[in-house]
């Protein structure tokens, strides 16, 4: 069951990391707040980007972007 669980886990965070290269999030661009914290959500949102969910993420008054 654990396997599973860690199949489906890491399936989800690869659909994430390909989302997130189809929108070019890892090539150049500042390391700032607002951009790496797009790149974690979109990571995170895994499959449902496919279903048009486009996280963003903005750090105003935490020092971001």
């Amino acid at each position: 069951m654990r396997r599973i669980v860690l199949l489906v886990v890491l399936a989800w965070l690869v659909a994430g990391v390909m989302a997130g290269a189809r929108r070019d999030y890892f090539t150049g661009g500042a390391a700032d707040c607002d951009h790496v914290s797009t790149i974690a959500a979109t990571i995170l949102a895994g499959p449902f980007n496919y279903t048009g969910v486009d996280p963003t993420v903005s750090c105003q008054g935490a020092g971001g972007g």
